[in-house]
């Protein structure tokens, strides 16, 4: 009996109507289907007195949920996808996005869509998309405190009430260079298009193999952005007194202290996205963020009056 998976945002009444419709329509046909909720590859944050708070990689992804699922569907927004590809990354499990929230730019199709997406799935009508996943470390003394999978981003910033901060960046074998900036974002090409965006980073398109920094509020007019190969691995060191916090992806994070360090670098699962149209992505930065939108033309002046003389 083949198998298939879905996760859900159990917070949303549209998903938990779609997880019933999908698994109704799934075990009709003859599959085994299991179900998890979103909220397992959400993390959660360490504390100051609780540095360790987070499950190891390889055991985020739910049980029932291996080797033998043939594919997945998720059902929610982006947030429920970030988190549903941590669950099932390790797995290789392809999953097929199902928009249930507001923006929906990782998303595949709209609920209305499902039952027309699912009979293209079974049928085999559809690609697969692979897009690197960022494995983020933190480091105490030598010992590893904190890991997680990021689709999108890792950020390291400053807290509310501290001053500009200095982090030292290594990468690869080259030296390690200073910025003096509020934060850093490293993202993957999928993370381009979220807070790397709204911090003046370019948008890269999906499938390069690359990994972008930006600086958040640098205090430098020579800092700007940069984009380099995902095969070298990023070691970020703060050199600042105070205690900064890093988030992974929006939803996941720990305190970074002056001594500790933090690795990052392309992580050997990939995110395997179900594709029913591929070559979208254009299309979502249009009608999504409004790229690339035909121009107005501004409406004819008026003549000008002549003089009576």
């Amino acid at each position: 009996m083949p198998k298939a998976g879905i996760i859900y945002n159990d917070q949303k009444p549209s998903a938990c109507e779609g997880e019933v419709a999908v698994r109704q329509n799934l075990e009709a046909r003859g599959w085994e289907v299991v179900s998890a909720t979103g909220a397992g590859g959400i993390l959660g944050y360490a504390s100051p007195g609780n540095p360790i708070c987070h499950t190891p990689i390889e055991r985020i992804s739910p049980p029932g949920f291996d080797k033998d699922m043939v594919f997945a569907i998720v059902l929610g927004g982006d947030g429920t996808v970030l988190s549903a590809f941590r669950q099932v990354a390790s797995w290789h499990i392809p999953l097929l996005a199902v928009n249930t929230g507001h923006l929906g730019f990782l998303t595949e199709v709209l609920t209305d869509q499902l039952d027309e997406a699912i009979e293209a799935v079974l049928s085999g009508e559809y690609e697969i998309e692979n897009r690197a996943m960022l494995m983020v470390q933190v480091y105490r003394e030598g010992t590893m405190m904190w890991e997680a999978l990021g689709l999108n981003e890792m950020v390291i910033h400053r807290e509310p009430l501290t001053s500009m901060c200095h982090f030292e960046v290594e990468i690869g074998r080259f030296s390690r260079v200073d910025i003096a900036a509020d934060g850093i974002i490293l993202s993957t090409p999928t993370g381009s298009t979220a807070y790397s965006l709204s911090a003046g980073g370019p948008v890269i398109t999906p499938g390069i193999p690359v990994m972008h920094m930006v600086p958040i509020c640098p205090h430098s007019l020579a800092s700007r952005g940069l984009v380099f190969s995902n095969t070298e691995p990023v070691t970020i060191f703060p050199a600042t007194s105070a205690r900064l916090v890093m988030v992974v992806d929006g939803n996941a994070g720990c305190y970074i202290f002056p001594d500790d360090c933090v690795r990052i670098e392309k992580a050997p699962y990939p995110a395997r996205f179900i594709r029913l149209q591929p070559g979208k992505f254009f299309d979502l930065l249009q009608d999504k963020l409004g790229w690339g939108i035909a121009h107005v033309a501004k409406p004819e002046a008026p003549p000008t009056r002549q003089r009576d003389d």
